[in-house]
Parts: structure tokens; C-alpha cells; sequence
């Protein structure tokens, strides 16, 4: 199955929320402005507000994605929420039945359970957190259809998830490697890729995805979801600066510093050497930074090269009415 011809236009629009801790501000903070945003993004037509599960970063504060989820399913009306994604191998199948159950019986028809397969974290926090410390993430589709199962009419089970069982929950896979595309595929899911940072199998994922999908329960016809940056401003110029913020957080990850969400800077050449910034505009290929015309053209670009049905914008942006504001102009240069 060929992916089919996108426009802009065409597509549907949602965000993925880090939650990041500022310099200068704690995590209340970030969760305060995070339902801030939600409640504009719902305005402007997103389609759904997702939470990727960290762990043991200063600088990200939703670990306790749940939570998270149910706190802006509360402060909005219509927009989906939901994990982008839990790290399943991080928890109990049976566990996350019953919150994501309960977090559907609260909030009805609004809720998604996205899932990858990685930890989130360090290996050393990864066993920290490993029901089983010799699992390493082969077990992961056995774990999907379990979940699928508690979350499903399931009469002949000894175990059930209550609530949960016969929610049916949509699941989607995540993933920024080949493995979850051909699993998506197999098991007829949604899936979204992790372009955002790991930018070097999309294309390749989303064929894979394509070529394997079979027809399920839950989704007919392929549904594929790239994560990008997009940093949006008024000018170029302003959305440059801005964008020394993404810089300056995935710098950290290439030295291995633990530190919050830094503001702009006026030059970027000061704070890292040629390699390090070799490989931090490597991992930010799909990054979309401008004004609004810069962004309708680059990001319409990447949809009629992509065929995604929806980008999922995730934004580093110090300033929360900054980040408000690349949101609102992200929404103007899809209806345009």
C-alpha cells in the first residue's frame, strides 16, 4: 500500500508536550502553563494533546503521564488527551488497563493510549523502574496484546480490567526504528514516528508501515503521525532566537548534563563546538522554524514528501506566550 498524495491542508494537527521545567521555575509551573496551552490549542482545532513519559530529567516533568493526562482532560472539553507515549515495558499491562479505563470512564471518547517500547530514560533508571530487570523490551508485542486484550470485551479472561474492560481505548504504536512500524502494521494500529529527534528511519518506517498494514478492529486503512519540531513566530528572526532554547536541550543530551529549558541566546556558536552541533542539528532534522510563510512552505513540503495524515508539533519554547503564540501560527498556516 502506497502512502497517499497530502496537502497541508489536508491533515489534522495535534501537540506533544514534554512538559519542560524552565530555568528559574519549578514543575507546577509547567503544568500550570501546559493546561494553559491545551485549552488555546482546543480553541484553534487540535485534535488531540499528548504526554511522553520521562524519567530522571531535571529538565522534563511528565513522568507521571497519567496524571498529566487526567489534569488537562479536566481543564478542556473536547480535545483528545493521552500518551505519547507510556513506555510499556516500564509497567504492568494490567495497571495501565485500568488507568487508562478510568481515565475513559471520566472522560469519555477522549482519551488515547499511545506506546513505545523504549524505557524513557537511562538504563540505570531503566531498572529502577522494571517490574522484570531482565526485560529489555522483546516482549513488547506479547505486552500490546495483552493490554489490547484488558481493554476489550474480554469474557473468557480470569483477570479483568475493571474499569477498563470494554472501553476499547485506541491504541497507537510509537516508535523511531523499524520495529513498531512493522508491528503497527501487522496489528492494524495507528502509528506515529519519533521524527522530532530521531529523524533517520521515517521514511523507511512509514513505507514498512504501509507495506505490512493489515486491517483491524480498530483502523481500516493506514493512519501514520510524524512528531516534528515547529517553532513558529512572527519573523524569521524571532523565530531563530527562540529556537536556541531546542539547541541549548538536546546539546544537554549530547554531553549528558542534566539542566532545565535554558532562555535564548544570541549566537549558538558561543555554547557548543562543530561536532556538537553536527549532532545536534542531525537529531533536529524535521525541525520547522520560522514565520508563518516559512512554515506553510517547509512543513507543506514534508507532508506531500511524507503522506502523513498528522504532524504532531512538539515545541522547546522558553517564553509560554511564545509558545502559545508558534502554536496559533502553526494553526493559521494549515487552514491557509
Amino acid at each position: 500500500m502506497t502512502k497517499k498524495q497530502k496537502k497541508l491542508k489536508d491533515i489534522e494537527l495535534s501537540v506533544l508536550d514534554l512538559v519542560s521545567v524552565l530555568k528559574d521555575h519549578d514543575a507546577s509551573y509547567s503544568f500550570q502553563h501546559s493546561l494553559e496551552l491545551a485549552q488555546n490549542v482546543e480553541k484553534l482545532g487540535y485534535k488531540r494533546y499528548w504526554f511522553a513519559e520521562h524519567h530522571n530529567s531535571p529538565s522534563i516533568a511528565s513522568s507521571a503521564t497519567s496524571l498529566l493526562i487526567g489534569y488537562v482532560a479536566q481543564g478542556t472539553k473536547t480535545i483528545r488527551v493521552g500518551s505519547g507515549g507510556i513506555m510499556l515495558p516500564n509497567h504492568v499491562p494490567l495497571v495501565i488497563a485500568e488507568q487508562f479505563g478510568t481515565l475513559d470512564a471520566l472522560y469519555p471518547d477522549r482519551i488515547d493510549l499511545g506506546l513505545g517500547r523504549a524505557p524513557g530514560t537511562d538504563p540505570i533508571t531503566a531498572q529502577a523502574l522494571r517490574r522484570n530487570l531482565q526485560s529489555s523490551g522483546e516482549d513488547f508485542p506479547e505486552n500490546v496484546l495483552e493490554l489490547q486484550r484488558y481493554l476489550s470485551n474480554n469474557p473468557d479472561g480470569h483477570v479483568h480490567a475493571y474499569p477498563g474492560e470494554g472501553s476499547n481505548v485506541p491504541l497507537y504504536l510509537l516508535g523511531s526504528s523499524l520495529f513498531s512500524a512493522r508491528l503497527a502494521g501487522m496489528l492494524g494500529l495507528p502509528y506515529a514516528f519519533a521524527s522530532h529527534f530521531a529523524p533517520t528511519y521515517l521514511m523507511e518506517a512509514l513505507r514498512m508501515y504501509r507495506e505490512s498494514f493489515q486491517p483491524s478492529e480498530q483502523l481500516k486503512e493506514p493512519y501514520t503521525i510524524a512528531c516534528v519540531n515547529v517553532i513558529a513566530a512572527d519573523t524569521n528572526e524571532e523565530a531563530r532566537k527562540m529556537s536556541t532554547s531546542l539547541y541549548l536541550h538536546f546539546l544537554n543530551i549530547v554531553r549528558n548534563t542534566k539542566n532545565k529549558l535554558l532562555p535564548p541566546v544570541d549566537d549558538m556558536e558561543n555554547y557548543w563546538s562543530e561536532s556538537e552541533k553536527n549532532m545536534v542539528m542531525q537529531s533536529l532534522y524535521y525541525s520547522f522554524i520560522g514565520d508563518q510563510e516559512t512554515i506553510e512552505h517547509d512543513l507543506g513540503a514534508f507532508v506531500e514528501r511524507t503522506g502523513v495524515d498528522e504532524i504532531m508539533a512538539v515545541s522547546h519554547i522558553y517564553d509560554p506566550a511564545s509558545r502559545i503564540r508558534s502554536y496559533e501560527i502553526l494553526a493559521s498556516a494549515v487552514k491557509e
